[in-house]
């Protein structure tokens, strides 16, 4: 399929002031001269009348000629700046489809054929679709971040200094044990194994790429007709759960997902926690409360304080028909000013959890890797026989270097670039 020249709209769907489309392969200048005549300069904007097969005007456009391999995709690479009208894109895709060897881009080809070609890593890649699909300010830093090459670059330093670090650790073992070698010396590779590892474990203490997009799990809970389902409307500003003075209205967990001043929640509306049903819906939904309340990160407990989970936050939720509120923070559905201060609450929580201390965060996978390879460091560490400590070191290494090549499979590799945007 690489041998294929391909074309696609890589800007937002028209209509728009703009559009870009981009045709990639061996046949790409031969397909825009076709359109547009002679092409301008290498890298130099040309304005040019693109013109259909029978000679019928399409469009005047910006013409832009990038010779592989030193292209976005490695390929030779023409893009054609277009006025965004739905007319004009269909008419020149149109064109460019009755070219010969020319076909229409699949999900994320365009990005697909760089990291084949060597013009971005497996990082990068992750990185341009976490930024594609970036709501909030840290996202978007954590995956431009990594689309610069930024992870790479952290992987790759630190793998030349564990190489600094065996060849350090190898060379004491190479010298007969009556040599006279200086206790410095022998332990040289010491502080640098230890620099490595502590920044790795400082790059573990930052929230994932995973958590970024997701927020932090908020769960309301408490017993039957305690206010959940109300409150739950009020923290989104809309009529999500339905809400009645019935006891047990609310059977399942009902999930929303908000982003508020740049932070993602994940707010959970759960079933009351009756001490006893014989309602086998009921119980099941009372089972997911309790199961979703101990992956929360916040619990908003809507219950008597005695009664609450250990760290859970005590909400007192009809606070305008409450004569000892008692809780760590009164609200009240009819007081707008009173779930502000919820939300500050929340954000406060949020921002313990979601700050990021530097502009690289790691996917879960990569953070699992992460992990086995700092436990080899600190029993390498560890060790008093160099032999054991030059092993551990190894198993790092070899650790660390699946991470820096990220070999991927096919499969792994559709599931990317089927989040891209066709064309991107």
């Amino acid at each position: 399929m690489d041998a294929d020249t391909i074309y696609a709209l890589s800007s937002g769907a028209p209509p728009a002031a703009i559009a870009v489309v981009r045709v990639s392969g061996r046949h790409a200048c031969a397909a825009a001269a076709a359109l547009a005549g002679p092409l301008p300069p290498l890298r130099r904007a040309g304005l040019r009348t693109l013109r259909g097969s029978d000679g019928t005007p399409l469009d005047r456009a910006l013409v832009l000629v990038f010779p592989g391999p030193n292209s976005a995709t490695g390929e030779d690479l023409v893009e054609l700046h277009l006025h965004g009208g739905r007319a004009v894109v269909a008419a020149v895709s149109a064109a460019l489809a009755d070219q010969p060897g020319l076909r229409q881009a699949e999900p994320g080809e365009f990005t697909r054929r760089a990291l084949t070609n060597g013009r971005i890593d497996l990082h990068q890649a992750e990185g341009l679709a976490d930024l594609l699909e970036a709501e909030t300010e840290d996202q978007r830093r954590a995956a431009l971040a990594a689309s610069d090459g930024v992870l790479g670059e952290t992987l790759a330093g630190w793998m030349r200094a564990l190489s600094d670090a065996g060849a350090m650790i190898e060379a004491t073992i190479d010298y007969d044990e009556e040599a006279d070698i200086a206790d410095d010396r022998v332990d040289a590779w010491r502080p640098v194994v230890a620099a490595v590892r502590d920044e790795m474990v400082a790059l573990l203490a930052q929230p994932s790429v995973e958590r970024l997009r997701d927020g932090i799990l908020v769960v309301l809970a408490g017993p039957p007709n305690a206010g959940k389902s109300s409150l739950f409307n009020a923290l989104l500003g809309r009529d999500a759960a339905i809400v009645t003075p019935i006891a047990g209205t609310t059977r399942d967990v009902i999930e929303a997902h908000v982003v508020r001043s740049g932070i993602p929640y994940r707010l959970c509306d759960t079933a009351g926690l009756a001490e006893y049903t014989d309602d086998v819906v009921e119980q099941i939904g009372i089972d997911r409360a309790r199961a979703l309340s101990a992956q929360a990160d916040v619990i908003l407990w809507l219950g008597e304080r005695e009664t609450a989970p250990v760290g859970a936050v005590h909400v007192t939720a009809k606070a305008d028909l409450a004569h000892d509120p008692g809780g760590d923070i009164s609200v009240s559905t009819k007081s707008a000013g009173s779930i502000d201060r919820l939300w500050e609450l929340l954000a406060s929580h949020a921002r313990q959890q979601l700050t990021l201390r530097s502009d690289v965060a790691l996917r879960e996978t990569q953070r699992d890797a992460l992990r086995g390879i700092t436990g080899s460091l600190s029993n390498s560490l560890s060790e008093i026989e160099p032999l054991l400590s030059a092993e551990e070191l190894r198993v790092a290494r070899r650790l660390l270097g699946g991470l820096v090549g990220q070999d991927a499979t096919e499969a792994m590799l559709d599931a990317l670039f089927g989040r891209f945007c066709l064309g991107k």
